[in-house]
């Protein structure tokens, strides 16, 4: 088995539509500038409000990512 070892960070994702959307758009953006994603856990979710109104959806993500050996 190899060794290994991982980072883990957190990002909020947000979206218009939903918490699912939310914490895609995380992990996508996320993707764009950090290799070897593995995990991505859903770590909190809460709403934006204007007016009575939803705005906003928000997702906190907890990802995992594996460190290059070099």
């Amino acid at each position: 088995m190899d060794n290994s070892v991982y980072k883990i960070i957190e990002l909020v994702g947000t979206s218009e539509t939903s918490w699912v959307d939310a914490a895609k758009n995380a992990v996508e953006l996320a993707s764009k500038s950090l290799e070897d994603l593995r995990i991505a856990e859903v770590i909190s979710q809460d709403m934006k409000i204007e007016d009575g109104k939803i705005v906003a959806y928000r997702t906190k993500i907890r990802v995992s990512f594996k460190f290059r050996k070099e």
